[in-house]
């Protein structure tokens, strides 16, 4: 079973910035997220000590998995594999769409919001993209112990396409919630969205 994660909202999210392989801090909404994330695994997972915790490398998603990992009193030495790192975008990464019109003019001319982060003049294509992720999706299947993956927004569309067989063209369309959560196991995905911060402070007696 896998539980996979996208990290929280950052402030080149809220600028509208494509990150790819650069970085920038969670916002308070970011760390409320993986907070919640975090509070929704714990009632999910049973006893933490029989689950693995994975992350992408990249600063984001290590940070969401820390809160994730303190959250459930896990270790911070958890598992970093840039096989789950987001896809690199080359020249565009941290780009908002009207530069990438200006440093490439043309070059989205025919794309879709779902297919034009793979055009890129020096960026990542897909096909190497989906395999190095598909790698990282095999082993994880072919492991008996149930993991928690922390990875970013094209990524975990991906990996759900690969896990569900689906096209790649279905697959982009995909949500990325950074409110939610998917379950991967027996070939069937569930999303399980994470309780508002309001109910999660009624729960609690706060």
């Amino acid at each position: 079973m896998i539980y996979l994660v996208r990290h929280g909202r950052t402030e080149f999210n809220a600028e509208g910035r494509f990150q790819g392989r650069l970085d920038s801090p969670l916002t308070p909404l970011g760390i409320e997220q993986a907070g919640r994330c975090g509070a929704l695994l714990k009632g999910l997972i049973g006893d933490p000590a029989h689950w693995t915790l994975v992350a992408s490398p990249l600063g984001r998603a290590v940070h969401t998995a820390e809160i994730i990992a303190r959250g459930l009193g896990l270790s911070l030495d958890f598992a970093r594999d840039p096989r789950l790192a987001e896809i690199g975008m080359g020249q565009w990464d941290g780009l908002t769409i009207e530069d990438i019109d200006i440093v490439s003019p043309g070059v989205l001319a025919g794309s879709t919001r779902y297919d034009f982060f793979f055009r890129a003049p020096d960026g990542e294509r897909y096909d190497p993209f989906a395999a190095r992720l598909g790698e990282w999706l095999s082993e994880a299947m072919a492991d008996d112990r149930p993991r928690i993956a922390v990875s970013h927004g094209v990524a975990g569309r991906v990996l759900r396409g690969l896990y569900a067989r689906m096209d790649p063209e279905a697959a982009l369309k995909l949500d990325a919630p950074q409110d939610a959560i998917y379950r991967l196991t027996e070939g069937r995905i569930e999303r399980i969205d994470c309780a508002p911060a309001v109910a999660l402070a009624r729960s609690s007696g706060v």
